[in-house]
């Protein structure tokens, strides 16, 4: 399973890697196994000011659908286009082609609210 070093992580699986005061956020790695096949990312919320913890889409596997929470507060810039025709994406390349959101950061200092890779790992036992 990968962890990469240069990610925040929340207690809820979603990743954040920051570009200036623009992050990008997606599922982990562990998040999209515990899934397994993802069919559906719905993200409606484009253009929007979202909090901290509140709600900006839903992913649909075969099995369940899942709540995603936002990480940081911010306005929702960019939505992936790439998942509506694959969403699968998610499941192969949850850090990369897989991501999920673009976000204009409204306050960076709750980045610090955030788990770093080593505390992650301890959340899920790895």
């Amino acid at each position: 399973m990968n962890f990469p070093e240069n990610l925040m992580y929340t207690k809820d699986h979603e990743w954040v890697r920051t570009e200036g005061n623009d992050a990008y956020i997606g599922i982990t790695d562990f998040a999209q196994s515990e899934l397994g096949d993802i069919v559906y990312v719905e993200i409606e919320t484009l253009g929007e000011s979202i909090s901290h913890e509140e709600i900006f889409g839903t992913v649909e596997a075969v099995k369940t659908v899942s709540d995603l929470f936002m990480p940081v507060s911010g306005k929702i810039l960019e939505v992936n286009p790439e998942l509506l025709a694959n969403p699968e994406a998610v499941n192969k390349d949850p850090y990369g082609k897989g991501w999920m959101i673009k976000v204009a950061m409204k306050d960076t200092s709750e980045l610090s609210k955030l788990l770093n890779t080593a505390d992650y790992k301890t959340l899920i036992g790895h």
